[in-house]
């Protein structure tokens, strides 16, 4: 038998290192050629690393979270054949996946060198090494994806099973190989009696991969900008009205409209008035860069936590074409197909929850933008009208600023033009 080193391929033009998020083997696994060693993720995109022969694993040189350089041994393979030990150059990796968030819930087919055809491999039974897992099965909500590669996907497909439910043990829940085999050994969970039981367990869970670069962000952002958060009711009963009038005959150059592209719409109006808001500041050089076109990102929730699409060029887009670039960004970002381009270059971004927005909420700036808007719920209240009280649908917006750049009063006034604009709804289609 001979040893064969494999490591760390370029990733990416310019890219010196990356992160390690995610084992697919562990030492003593038996893998086939193409069968997938470990995924990474740089600044740019997540990397998947296929195994270049057949072997048995008999060493790994890093824990997930750890930072590996480019062309560094990563793992150790047992193969066929005699003589020492070779190493694998570290030539350039499959193609990258256009951002790193969620895999995509389609299947597709992993990324392999060329290599002459050759028949398929018979299916293989689960590797010894698999154990039966204790945890319960995991039940996932109607339509939602579980996270795992397309290599993974493929192998439950030709297994037949069903990955919503199956347990994964990676990072965010990801289904790995060796879930798959756990479940085929185990087979499904049966239902269980039900039953008070003290528990007593503790989870050690790392901060790694994307939830890693959503920490860094956040505590980058609320240690440099001294934020200043007005919070305003807004009357959206004209504007609720208006909208489910414009939503009775959808069309496809006219689909039904969300509450964001009214915002969206009234927030392109208040920045021409106010273009200091829509701006990057760089703290260190000391300047403050307003940019004439208007790109809104929109703060997305991922299945592996959050992301910022960007609406770019607002200012040149209608009310419709607004919802259906919002709309076709959401999908993106959820499913795990949205560039890099499509995920960058914001200049100020809207954050909702929707239904869960509570009555106010305190957002953090998306560091370097100086201005940030979030919605809150929207509720049926009871409004005086000077007479008497009517039931009014209201809603809370509740907006961030950079207090360095942006004064008190300036981010007043940004507030009150979009909670006129938001009430007067008409005037989002006419120059006033």
């Amino acid at each position: 038998m001979a040893e064969r080193i494999i490591k760390l391929p370029d990733v990416g033009e310019g890219i010196a290192e990356a992160e390690l998020v995610e084992w697919h083997v562990k030492v003593g696994d038996i893998v086939r050629e193409d069968d997938l060693l470990a995924a990474v993720m740089t600044d740019k995109a997540t990397v998947e690393i296929p195994s270049p022969v057949e072997g048995e694993v008999t060493w790994v040189g890093a824990e997930v979270g750890d930072t590996v350089a480019i062309g560094s041994a990563i793992v150790k393979l047992k193969v066929a054949g005699d003589g020492a030990a070779t190493e694998e150059p570290a030539e350039e990796a499959p193609a990258e996946k256009p951002a790193p968030v969620a895999a995509p819930a389609k299947a597709e087919k992993p990324a392999a060198p060329a290599a002459p055809a050759k028949p398929a491999a018979p299916p293989q039974p689960a590797p010894k090494h698999a154990r039966a897992s204790t945890a319960p099965a995991q039940r996932r909500a109607p339509g939602e994806k579980p996270l795992a590669s397309p290599a993974v996907r493929l192998k439950a497909r030709e297994a037949g099973v069903d990955l919503r439910q199956v347990q994964g043990t990676g990072p965010a829940g990801r289904i790995s190989h060796q879930d798959i085999d756990a479940f085929l050994l185990r087979g499904p969970e049966p239902a269980r009696g039900g039953g008070l039981v003290e528990q007593s367990a503790v989870t050690e869970v790392k901060v790694v991969g994307l939830r890693r670069r959503i920490a860094e962000k956040m505590a980058l952002s609320k240690s440099r900008i001294p934020h200043i958060t007005i919070v305003e009711e807004v009357n959206v009963s004209p504007l609720e009205d208006l909208r489910a009038t414009l939503n009775k005959k959808p069309t496809p150059e006219r689909p039904k409209l969300t509450l964001l592209p009214f915002l969206m719409r009234a927030m392109v109006k208040a920045l021409a008035e106010q273009p200091a808001l829509n701006a990057l500041y760089d703290d260190d050089a000391g300047i403050v860069r307003q940019h004439a076109a208007i790109n809104i990102g929109i703060a997305t929730q991922t299945p592996t936590g959050l992301i910022v699409p960007v609406v770019k060029h607002a200012e040149a887009r209608d009310l419709w074409g607004c919802g259906i670039e919002l709309a076709r960004l959401a999908e993106r970002g959820r499913d795990g197909t949205a560039t890099r381009d499509e995920l960058t270059g914001s200049t100020i971004t809207i954050t909702s929850l929707g239904a869960l927005g509570g009555i106010a909420t305190t957002p953090v700036i998306n560091y370097p933008e100086v201005a940030i808007v979030g919605v809150n719920k929207m509720v049926v209240r009871p409004v005086w009208d000077g007479t008497t009280f009517v039931p009014r649908k209201m809603m809370n917006l509740s907006s961030s600023f950079d207090h360095r750049v942006i004064d008190g009063w300036d981010a007043a006034v940004f507030v009150q033009r979009l909670k006129e604009l938001l009430e007067n709804p008409a005037t989002l289609f006419v120059d006033i």
